[in-house]
């Protein structure tokens, strides 16, 4: 029970761990729940949820790559993400959902929807630094002349560095004051996925790429240029103290999925 529990501590909602178990799996949820359950004083059931929340995650994944291609096509997008956030939503009812509700009652405090958000957009990132290791070991940057693509390789881990430094931002709202994110948003975070922008322009003048490649390059200049929208509007949050876009935030977060579910 909350009876004990400030109402200045922060919790993690139901419905903000599954934005963020949606948009970043399993993984996300037992990050969050773990924070909930460190809160709540049960540091063991924490534990427990961060373990179940990476092995669920690697055998989603490992199940997703085992099923044939032709099968997995007609698979809708969003049905695999819906099914293990409905799910999850179920556990965390029956594990957190007495106290979040007790905490609510009481008027405490709660973290936004789109902070959560991004706790799934990095848990999403490693995932997909997994994803594109497992494709380039397995099939590798090859042009048509049968060369292995050092140049295009490089650039790409330039990209996924940007990436990494720019999601940072997700760690430091909770850490650090309001004008240190607004300096950070400005000076790295949408600069690097503006430098990102420009680098896979210069890779698609590489010429004999393979049009996998080509169209690999337009869903992650989509992806950068959703992750900017999505960055002006956290400036505006938290410049105006505000929850007014929140909603906004979550459609761009929903949107950056669809290119993150066509990446996959």
């Amino acid at each position: 029970m909350t009876e004990n529990l400030s109402p200045t501590t922060k919790l993690y909602s139901q419905r903000a761990i599954s934005i963020a178990t949606y948009f970043g799996g399993p993984i996300a949820a037992g990050l969050l729940a773990r924070k909930n359950f460190i809160a709540l004083g049960k540091e063991d059931y924490g534990r427990y949820a961060l373990i179940i929340g990476i092995v669920a995650t690697i055998l989603i994944f490992a199940g997703i790559f085992s099923i044939p291609s032709d099968i997995i096509d007609k698979i809708p997008n969003p049905l695999i993400p819906l099914i293990y956030t409905g799910i999850i939503y179920l556990i965390l009812e029956k594990y957190q959902g007495e106290e979040l509700k007790e905490h609510k009652l009481n008027k405490g405090e709660f973290y936004s929807a789109w902070k959560a958000t991004g706790i799934g957009a990095i848990c999403m990132t490693i995932l997909l630094v997994g994803i594109f290791g497992y494709i380039y070991i397995t099939t590798g940057n090859i042009l048509p002349n049968g060369k292995f693509d050092k140049k295009y390789d490089n650039a790409i881990a330039i990209v996924k560095e940007n990436e990494e430094e720019a999601l940072t931002l997700f760690n430091k709202i909770d850490k650090e004051s309001p004008n240190r994110v607004i300096e950070f948003i400005d000076s790295t975070g949408i600069p690097k996925w503006e430098e990102n922008i420009r680098i896979l322009n210069e890779l698609d003048k590489i010429k004999g790429l393979y049009k996998q490649l080509l169209k690999q390059d337009e869903l992650l200049r989509n992806y950068c240029n959703l992750r900017i929208e999505s960055y002006r509007l956290i400036k505006k949050a938290l410049m105006e103290n505000s929850k007014i876009y929140d909603q906004q935030i979550e459609n761009i977060n929903y949107k950056i999925e669809l290119e993150i579910s066509k990446l996959k």
